[in-house]
């Protein structure tokens, strides 16, 4: 039970360095050996001949919208569109109805993933009550009842003395701060990236240094407190450089970054389709290459895909009324190979590594490797065959993807969890 032999393919693990043509064996849902020609004792074997047999992929920012929102996501249609994506495990973020502000909510979100999710799903705690930036939220309880972050995620915290406080509260907890760099006072009202494209479209503009300034802030806090800070969705070119120059410091900080902000520019919304307009906006060319040097050089530590549901009702709306936000999970992995691998921009292994060891890392996880004695969970892709995006045929209650109908040259083959396989390509 919860056993399978993995044979034939290109198996890569960053953490252990390994990557040579090799079976891997799960039993009883851990790795029990990587190397070649294992034998499975009757054990289910899984083809994976002309793949590439890697960790579970982790993806660190995902909106479940469960409790509250079930209309757009639950908790079981997340899981099983991440498990189509390539995912084995998913970090929800808090601004769920009632936000995850409670060991109650908590503990709720961790039992529904145990009955409904194929995947393994880790709750992010809310920084303040209410997610409304005035006061801490039960952190230490919640980290009791299972979170492994915590964040105001959508609605940063504006008041700098309780961001400090926080980053205090999560030192002593041994927990990562993970904060949406906006100023909202800069970006108020704003519906795109501000610059050229948003004077020729007349739409009102959010400009980088919303972002940026968040982004210097926190760093400065995290220097004073010694927390571990992680940014999320970082998409300037400022940004890269900060967090950069305060690694080089010696700052426990990381950040991601997301595939639509290293796949897309600002220059796509010239049709006003609702399905672009995204926090943070895509931004310009020289941002988008600022990422993608990020992620060559190591400043960017993990890839995450925000994923952000939102029902057809509340998406296909005029572009200055539509919810900011979309879906993810699905073609994480196809943008990954059409931008940095199929490009030459990185290499296989790298990509694998910003999807399994920076993501483990930065929350502390015990996964994201294929070491004898981790956890079975394991991400099967390919390189090369080609296949179209149905944004119909996803498992996400949603529709919001701005990559309907485009083609992809490789993706995900199988996902396996715990040793079980939760979804194959057909």
């Amino acid at each position: 039970m919860n056993s399978l032999l993995i044979t034939g393919g290109r198996v890569i693990d960053p953490a252990s360095g390994f990557d040579a043509p090799a079976d891997v064996l799960i039993r009883n849902g851990v790795i029990e050996a990587v190397g070649a020609n294992l034998r499975g004792d009757g054990c289910p074997v899984l083809n994976a001949q002309g793949s590439i047999v890697a960790p579970g992929f982790i993806d660190m920012h995902v909106h479940l919208r469960d409790p509250g929102l079930e209309h757009a996501e639950t908790i079981e249609t997340g899981g099983k569109s991440a498990a189509a994506g390539g995912f084995t495990t998913i970090c929800c973020m808090p601004n769920t109805i009632p936000v995850n502000d409670s060991a109650m909510v908590t503990s709720y979100i961790l039992q529904r993933a145990r009955e409904t999710s194929p995947v393994n799903v880790y709750p992010i705690g809310a920084i303040t009550k209410g997610s409304l930036g005035e006061e801490l939220a039960a952190i230490g309880s919640m980290k009791d009842a299972g979170i492994v972050a915590i964040s105001d995620d959508g609605r940063p915290v504006m008041n700098a003395r309780i961001m400090r406080r926080a980053m205090e509260l999560a030192k002593a907890l041994d927990l990562t701060v993970i904060d949406h760099c906006e100023d909202l006072n800069l970006s108020a009202g704003g519906d795109m990236h501000e610059g050229p494209q948003s004077v020729k479209l007349g739409l009102r503009g959010i400009p980088s240094a919303s972002e940026d300034v968040m982004v210097a802030r926190d760093l400065l806090l995290s220097e004073l407190t010694g927390a571990r800070y992680h940014v999320a969705h970082l998409s300037t070119k400022r940004s890269v450089a900060m967090v950069g120059f305060a690694k080089s410091r010696g700052l426990n900080v990381s950040c991601e970054v997301t595939p639509h902000h290293f796949a897309i520019t600002d220059e796509e919304l010239c049709t006003y389709d609702s399905n672009y307009r995204m926090k943070p906006p895509l931004r310009r060319d020289e941002d988008v290459e600022a990422v993608i040097e990020g992620l060559v050089s190591g400043v960017i530590d993990a890839i995450a895909t925000d994923h952000a549901p939102h029902a057809g009702s509340e998406k296909m709306q005029e572009f200055e009324r539509c919810p900011f936000g979309i879906t993810g999970l699905d073609t994480a992995i196809g943008l990954s190979l059409a931008e940095l691998i199929h490009k030459g921009r990185i290499s296989v292994n790298r990509m694998i590594a910003l999807f399994t060891t920076g993501p483990a890392g930065i929350l502390k996880l015990d996964r994201g490797t294929l070491r004898p004695g981790a956890p079975g969970d394991v991400t099967v892709f390919d390189l090369d065959t080609k296949w179209t995006y149905d944004v119909q045929q996803s498992f996400s209650k949603s529709r919001n993807s701005p990559f309907h109908g485009r083609v992809f040259r490789g993706g995900p083959v199988a996902t396996v969890v715990g040793g079980s396989i939760k979804w194959t390509r057909n």
